[in-house]
């Protein structure tokens, strides 16, 4: 009997063989082949937020499997680096430790005591300002390509960090009140889809400011109002379902009926 092929070891070294070999152009896998990153990058995200969805979900195989497709999706784009000699995963992963390293001076150097995570926080954002030196513009460096709901928070905390903030969420609520009241002022003016979108984006943008005003994640925020609607328009679906009807059958009294019963059962 043929004795079966060695199982290769289980290491980053194995990952990077595996890229390789799936890249080579002529023996390599043709999908692999064909990308770049603009054509990878939008998979590096997904998997990012699957890393998250499993997190909330506290499905512990599950992260451990997304966790890996992330590394993949870093192992990727670092061999397309390579190939097109732009750098080599090494070189990411020397470029990550020595920032590591420097931006924790308390661990690793000779650096003052951190009290706590919220001083080490003001201490990271202190380093990254001092790394960004006189490089034009406070906010030039806030990545276009992030989700827009993260870059308006990042884009408030750098505006923040130089004094151009508000003095209390009170001020923000107030603030989403009027951009509410513009919204309606300018649907009853029949404004153009152009302008409302404009309105919208401001009520948006200042829903994130109370979010970072209240030291609220609004991503999470969100994602747990998306929880709880799927959560509830299901119990809708299934007591319908009950009595033998779908939600198109059902009027909107009734689906608001059961809706409260749901709130009423949570």
């Amino acid at each position: 009997m043929a004795e079966s092929p060695e199982k290769p070891p289980q290491s980053i070294d194995a990952l990077l063989e595996i890229m390789r070999r799936l890249r080579d152009p002529a023996s390599g896998c043709p999908w692999d082949v064909a990308q770049d990153f603009a054509s990878i990058a939008p998979y590096t995200i997904e998997e990012a937020y699957e890393v998250a969805g499993a997190i909330e979900d506290r499905d512990w195989p599950a992260l451990k499997d997304e966790l890996g497709d992330l590394l993949l999706q870093v192992v990727f784009h670092a061999r397309m680096a390579e190939e097109a000699r732009l750098f080599a995963f090494d070189d990411v992963v020397a470029a990550i430790v020595d920032k590591m390293v420097r931006r924790h001076p308390h661990v690793f150097g000779q650096g003052a005591a951190v009290a706590n995570a919220e001083a080490q926080t003001i201490a990271w954002e202190e380093h990254k300002k001092r790394e960004r030196g006189q490089r034009a513009g406070l906010l030039a460096d806030v990545p276009r390509a992030l989700p827009a709901l993260l870059r308006a928070l990042k884009l408030q905390k750098r505006a923040a960090s130089v004094g151009f903030d508000w003095d209390s969420a009170r001020l923000v609520v107030e603030k989403i009140a009027e951009e509410a009241a513009e919204i309606a002022e300018a649907q009853a003016e029949g404004a153009s889809a152009t302008k409302l979108e404009e309105e919208m984006g401001d009520l948006l943008f200042a829903v994130a400011n109370l979010a970072r005003h209240l030291r609220v994640d609004p991503e999470s925020a969100l994602r747990a109002a998306n929880a709880k609607f799927t959560r509830r328009f299901g119990f809708i679906e299934d007591a319908l379902a009950a009595q033998g009807r779908t939600t198109s059958e059902a009027s909107l009294e009734e689906m608001e009926a059961l809706w409260q019963a749901a709130k009423e059962l949570e």
